[in-house]
């Protein structure tokens, strides 16, 4: 039996090794701190072999403490897979002395026998809030106020141009800046860009809250949307406020004994506050006379570049053309140069494919245009190259860029190249494209007897019954197919919520997962997707400025539509709420389920 135990023990020991991670080593601090606040500064290391640690030179802050050394190790046995894990930190603790940017280069280590050096940290240090001995002053009253200031939650908006040109890209920002640790955005109007062609920017991360200093005070921001814009017409333009709707919990003393005594003689109250940003002129000015004859509306800085599938084919072989524009600007607005093929070439219609993505100077990568043409005649013809003009926002002036020629040889292909044939392109009329006398055609002749007609015949009379027996089938399969869609409609509407509880668990499984924001996708698509299934009308045509009137029609209360408005508010904007992630997904997911079981239980149909 101790030999066993010596065996399992050694065992574990050796698949410990086997699965140890290889060695890090990372420095970590905070991204901002205030001027006077004291911070950690920790190193790493997930060896405990360790020997020889040397600090970098840390200037602009005062050291009050450190290094510190701490041991940390941990061993998990699951389903006979061994992992453990053990790691040394040094710490240190600074204070911060003077607003500024600083950067804290890497310690170096002895880990495992090998020189190592971590990373370097970057912090930001603001100054001190300027309402500080005020705000102090003045503590205990703030506390119970039930009502929020104007200098302590607002949203921005902010252009990152206000003098700009036609199709000049622009990037508008929405920000919320606040000093109140209990927050939550109900409902955003924006404004409807008259005149600007607008796109969003993709927030890749979830709502990431970090101190700022602003006007005098510190705050912690977060950006809300993003949208990149490009004005369509010169003069002034203004973007209107946009509106939000926002609650703010705030704690409040309470003269109840049971609060007093239970909750700390404190209570939470939450206060609505509206917010509108402030109106933003956009001077847009006029593309500078002289355009060229070739300008295709690019704005911004471009290059173009031409290529060829083949040089030497045969006749009614496929030729194409491949354009490339690349840069930064108004790509997807740009109009197709134009490409001049010979005249014995059949030219279709070009092929686009935008590969482009959002940047704050507009839409940036490629705008490929593929040109396919069939040459009906043998020969050498030329394709002369593309002229394309922009206007270069760098230089405030117009360029003419110009791609390559091309010679090709078309030699004889199979089949008769002289026949009729029509310009698909432009839909015209046939047109002879070889001489005018035409070829006697050599094929086996069909010859009938004297006396033969085809009036009265079996076949005649076929052309009639055959019609007339397709028409009564179709028109028995058309009352067929329309009494099927109706039902395929009313089925819908049983099976909503079926397939409502199908999407929540798969929102339920998202939740487990901590997927933020997949878990909010999903949740959002089963509320949208229930009631237009419930209702029998398709998503494109609900929005929540109709859905009210909708809902009544349909006999639900007041009360549940409020309810159910406020589950599509509350799923839109908890992933902005700061806070406890895990309680606002909660939240979210058991009032989408309440208020889809009431809504199954009021809708008449």
């Amino acid at each position: 039996m101790r030999k066993l135990i010596i065996i399992l023990m050694a065992l574990i020991a050796y698949s410990t090794q086997a699965l140890a991670d290889k060695v890090s080593f990372t420095a970590s601090a905070p991204d901002a701190v205030v001027v006077g606040d004291q911070f950690r500064l920790s190193y790493t290391v997930s060896t405990q072999k360790v020997k020889d640690f040397q600090a970098p030179s840390i200037k602009g802050f005062d050291v009050l403490m450190g290094p510190s050394r701490s041991q940390q190790s941990s061993t998990q046995i699951i389903n006979g897979s061994v992992t453990s894990t053990s790691s040394i930190t040094f710490t240190y603790i600074l204070m911060a002395n003077t607003a500024g940017d600083y950067t804290i280069g890497g310690a170096s280590i002895v880990a495992d026998g090998n020189q190592m050096v971590s990373n370097s940290v970057r912090i930001k240090v603001l100054p001190q809030d300027q309402s500080n001995n005020s705000t102090q002053n003045s503590s205990a009253h703030s506390s119970s106020s039930t009502s929020v200031s104007n200098q302590d939650l607002f949203i921005t908006a902010s252009a990152s141009k206000t003098n700009v040109f036609e199709q000049e890209a622009f990037v508008l920002t929405y920000k919320i800046y606040t000093r109140e640790s209990n927050l939550q955005l109900n409902n955003a109007k924006l404004p409807d860009f008259k005149g600007l062609h607008s796109q969003e920017i993709e927030m890749t991360t979830n709502a990431k809250w970090t101190p700022e200093h602003y006007q005098g005070r510190n705050y912690y921001t977060t950006v809300y949307r993003q949208f990149v814009l490009f004005p369509q017409q010169s003069g002034k333009l203004y973007i209107d406020p946009a509106q939000f709707q926002m609650t703010v919990g705030k704690p409040v003393q309470s003269a109840d004994p049971f609060d007093a005594f239970f909750n700390g003689g404190s209570s939470v109250i939450e206060i609505k506050k509206s917010i509108a940003t402030p109106k933003i002129a956009i001077n847009v000015n006029p593309l500078p006379a002289g355009k060229p004859a070739d300008f295709a509306g690019g704005v911004g800085e471009f290059t173009i570049s031409s290529s060829i599938n083949s040089k030497e084919l045969k006749t009614n072989d496929a030729i194409t053309i491949k354009l490339v524009i690349s840069g930064t600007g108004n790509l997807k607005l740009i109009s197709n140069p134009e490409i001049k093929f010979p005249d014995d070439f059949e030219v279709y219609d070009p092929k686009v494919d935008n590969q482009v993505r959002l940047s704050r100077e507009g839409l940036t990568g490629n705008k490929v245009i593929e040109y396919l043409a069939i040459p009906r005649h043998a020969g050498t013809y030329k394709i002369p190259g593309v002229s394309f003009s922009y206007f270069d926002i760098r230089s405030k002036s117009y360029k003419t860029l110009k791609t390559e020629e091309y010679v090709v040889n078309v030699g004889k292909g199979a089949g008769n190249a002289d026949q009729v044939i029509a310009n698909f392109t432009n839909k015209e009329d046939l047109k002879v494209l070889g001489e005018d006398i035409r070829y006697i055609k050599q094929n086996e002749v069909s010859l009938q007897p004297r006396g033969s007609f085809f009036y009265g015949s079996t076949t005649y009379w076929l052309f009639y019954i055959i019609p007339a027996l397709a028409f009564v089938i179709f028109f028995f399969i058309y009352r067929k197919q329309a009494t099927e869609n109706a039902n395929i409609a009313k089925v819908r509407t049983k099976k909503a919520n079926k397939v409502a509880t199908k999407r929540m668990k798969l929102a339920g499984k998202l939740l487990s997962e901590n997927k933020k924001d997949a878990f909010y996708d999903e949740v959002l698509k089963t509320l949208w997707g229930y009631i237009s299934d419930k209702l029998n009308i398709p998503v494109s045509r609900l929005s929540k400025d109709n859905i009210e009137e909708k809902l009544r029609n349909h006999g639900v209360n007041e009360e549940l539509i409020k309810e159910f408005l406020n589950a599509l508010n509350e799923c839109e904007f908890a992933r902005f709420a700061p806070g406890d992630e895990n309680q606002a997904m909660d939240k979210v997911y058991s009032s989408s389920i309440e208020v889809i079981s009431k809504m199954e239980n009021s809708i008449k149909h």
